[in-house]
């Protein structure tokens, strides 16, 4: 027995060695193409039609999935999705991009703040025309991103299949699965009985959840508009504080749970290895959150589970069942 311990142990060890070296190894690759994309010109934007506003309009206007030219005078704000706002005439309030830029030609006035996601802002006067008390926010990465998600939204639902995502992806199983290591290592007898729990009460835990997550969709917003500032801020606090947690340990025992079932009807080596029932339920989950889609609904299943494990985290195995014997 003894050097069957020691055996798994270091079955275990060489199993976190070998991922060790290969997140360095793909953290090195990925500086290299992003130091590689740094030094490469940007790419010209697509030109498009934009959608003209002409004359006086008394509402808000806005583009979806193409740039918005204003000639005239919005007495209200102006947002672009996935396009550019190029300001000729006179917007009185904000003007937004997100995917794109504000552009400020000569002769045209801003009278409110600028916001931009994923784009720069210009102005062609050395003076721009904008109220001195105006602020400007901009964030100026993923544009072409931004972009292309604003334009065809469903490839959100599925992405591409490519070197940069798989990467990403086998990042985030080699993050998840060093927490896992550790969250098991400092606290295993909280990770045992989350794993109990999901085992024989798996239904109620995920109804649970679910229940949980209504309430805190409702109640917060609820309490942050109705309740005084003070109480709103911490019930605020404690709904993080709790999702966090949920989605930390709770998404640490599902993949536990899961990857002790993959060892019993499925794996035959290292079936008495923690470490590997941890790397199996990682990258299955991984795997399913990949995929096109369906990662959606496999996102929000992981969630509402891991968020009824930690409401139910004070209750023993089956919800207060009276000991046999």
């Amino acid at each position: 027995m003894g050097n069957a311990s020691l055996f798994w142990r270091g079955l275990d060890l060489s199993i976190f060695r070998m991922f060790l070296h290969s997140g360095l190894l793909l953290v090195a690759v990925a500086c290299m193409q992003y130091a590689a994309q740094a030094q490469a010109p940007p790419l010209p934007q697509p030109t498009d039609s934009p959608y003209i506003v002409e004359g006086v309009s008394d509402t808000d206007v806005y583009a979806i999935g193409h740039s918005l030219q204003i000639n005239g005078t919005v007495k209200k704000g102006a947002i672009a999705l996935g396009g550019d706002v190029i300001v000729r005439g006179v917007v009185e309030q904000d003007v937004a991009a997100i995917g794109g830029s504000v552009i400020l030609l000569e002769g045209g006035r801003i009278g409110g703040d600028v916001m931009v996601v994923g784009g720069a802002y210009q102005h062609a006067d050395q003076i721009p025309n904008r109220n001195p008390q105006a602020m400007t926010i901009m964030y100026a990465g993923y544009e072409q991103e931004l972009r292309n998600i604003m334009r065809n939204p469903k490839d959100l639902l599925a992405p591409k299949w490519s070197a940069a995502y798989v990467g990403f992806r086998l990042l985030a199983v080699l993050f998840w699965f060093i927490v896992s290591l550790a969250l098991t290592a400092a606290m295993p007898g909280t990770i045992s009985r989350g794993i109990a729990r999901l085992q024989l009460t798996s239904l109620r835990v995920a109804l649970i959840g679910f229940i949980g997550a209504l309430v805190i969709g409702v109640g917060v917003p609820s309490a942050l508009r109705f309740l005084p500032a003070p109480v709103s801020a911490l019930v605020g606090l404690m709904a993080l504080l709790l999702i966090l947690i949920a989605a930390l340990f709770g998404r640490v025992m599902i993949y536990a749970a899961t990857g002790r079932w993959l060892q019993r009807k499925f794996l035959r080596l290292g079936r008495n290895s923690e470490a590997v029932a941890l790397l199996a339920g990682t990258v299955f989950w991984i795997t399913l959150s990949s995929l096109p889609y369906i990662w959606p609904f496999i996102v929000a299943l992981i969630l509402v589970t891991s968020l009824g494990l930690a409401l139910t985290a004070r209750y023993k195995v089956g919800f207060n069942r009276k000991a046999n014997g």
